[in-house]
């Protein structure tokens, strides 16, 4: 039943990237070209997320579980970091020169947009070499505890 839930929950999601006109880099680029002809539909489509969104997660915070039984896994850390800053500006710098992002690029890939399925294999590249790095930082971590001397 879980994946059933969340194979709706994707299909829903792709269909909305797609009925809004976000699985479009170009109407991205119209939202982030804020000196030339601006498209704010993004805005719009964002405040409907977040409006819907918030009263979800304020239910959430409330059980330990989902709907399907699952356990709710919200994140507890507000911390800003150089770790948190550095993704978000990768991840910004990606957007606008792409104008995708990962779900509007997995529904554009899927609709066999080429420049998708670079964008796609290009954050598949990122990821690999995200592991790799975190990978080599937590045994750098484990191996620095285990040399301290006590």
């Amino acid at each position: 039943m879980r994946k059933l839930s969340a194979f709706a929950c994707g299909l829903l999601f792709g269909i909305g990237l797609l009925v809004s006109g976000m699985a479009n880099p170009a109407k991205v680029l119209g939202f982030l070209d804020l000196a030339g002809n601006w498209d704010p539909s993004l805005a719009f489509v964002m405040a409907g997320a977040i409006a819907l969104a918030a009263p979800a997660f304020w239910l959430a915070r409330r059980r330990a579980s989902s709907l399907a039984g699952a356990p709710i896994q919200l994140p507890t850390s507000r911390r800003i970091d150089g770790r948190l800053v550095g993704g978000a500006l990768l991840f910004g710098a990606g957007w606008g020169l792409a104008g995708f992002c990962p779900g509007p690029a997995l529904v554009a890939a899927g609709g066999g947009q080429p420049r998708a399925w670079l964008f796609v294999a290009a954050m598949l590249a990122g990821m690999a070499i995200f592991a790799v790095l975190e990978q080599r930082r937590r045994s750098q971590e484990a191996a620095s505890i285990h040399t301290k001397p006590q």
